[in-house]
């Protein structure tokens, strides 16, 4: 079987038609007379034909030489529209991005990085779906979105991480209930012994309390277990008992004093790192890209 000639090749030989030189094609493609010599030389011998008389006043077609250029045309104008249509097809594709996040984070953070992302990338197309750390973790291994962001103590193998963020989980109680008038910090033991208003197995928030008290055997059976955070903080609100949630959801009623946030001894780890991930071997198209960077703070 005949090897295909190269487009560089090709495009010698149109361009040796149009100044007729080779010397003056050379030029044009940006490769040294004698490259451009041996490559012609490579063309002829892999289609068996001669293309070139080469004389003293330049280099002009032979009749062959003639007839393979017009189809070098041809075949280099099939590329171009090759190139220019992949790269629509790739654009296309860059306007349209599928994220899924974890609750506290898309809340509280996604809607500004999407503003800005709107600003720097008017076009992108954004698709938003909020679940906990392990359904975006099932999402992007399925393929249905491109990317990710979640809270935990865990990233698997299989998927690329960047940090985006840190995050911090306090202990609020409304105003009336005992701890928010305690003078001692709370200890892990305590905690872990105490019925709490709590988000769902799965979610961040979750995962990052039962690494803390894992050594007391908590969290003890919650005092109410959702998978969304408003339900929680409005039950702290109301009375119904201490609630574990990001800061980031609650920093407004600790201000108003609506909200006490429970001083914690110093074996209470409840800090976490917010991350953006996506599955390995696929990299991420440019709009997903922009979007890392704006959370990352280096749009």
């Amino acid at each position: 079987m005949t090897r295909l000639p190269d487009l560089d090749a090709l495009q010698l030989l149109v361009a040796v038609a149009d100044t007729g030189s080779l010397g003056k094609a050379a030029a044009r493609t940006g490769i040294s007379q004698p490259s451009a010599s041996a490559r012609m030389a490579t063309l002829e011998r892999r289609l068996g034909l001669k293309l070139l008389e080469r004389t003293t006043s330049g280099s002009r077609l032979t009749g062959n030489g003639a007839v393979v250029t017009d189809w070098a045309r041809r075949v280099l104008e099939q590329a171009e529209a090759l190139v220019e249509g992949a790269e629509a097809l790739r654009t296309h594709a860059d306007e349209r991005l599928a994220v899924a996040a974890s609750l506290t984070i898309a809340e509280h953070l996604v809607p500004k990085w999407l503003i800005e992302l709107r600003q720097l990338r008017p076009g992108t197309r954004v698709g938003l779906t909020v679940e906990n750390s392990h359904q975006v973790v099932a999402a992007l291994r399925a393929g249905d979105v491109d990317l990710g962001f979640v809270e935990g103590t865990w990233v698997p193998r299989d998927l690329h991480s960047a940090v985006v963020g840190r995050d911090r989980l306090v202990v609020v109680v409304a105003p009336a209930h005992p701890w928010a008038r305690r003078k001692e910090p709370l200890t892990a033991a305590e905690l872990a012994a105490e019925p709490l208003l709590l988000r769902e197995p799965g979610s961040g928030t979750r995962e990052v309390l039962e690494a803390a008290l894992a050594a007391h055997d908590g969290p003890a059976v919650p005092l109410i277990e959702l998978g969304a955070t408003a339900p929680l903080r409005s039950a702290a609100l109301a009375g119904s008992g201490p609630a574990v949630l990001s800061v980031l959801a609650v920093a407004e009623d600790i201000a108003s004093g609506r909200l006490v946030e429970v001083s914690l001894a110093e074996d209470v780890a409840l800090r976490r790192t917010l991350r953006a991930v996506w599955r390995r071997g696929r990299e991420l198209n440019d709009a997903a890209g922009r979007l890392v960077q704006v959370a990352r703070g280096r749009a």
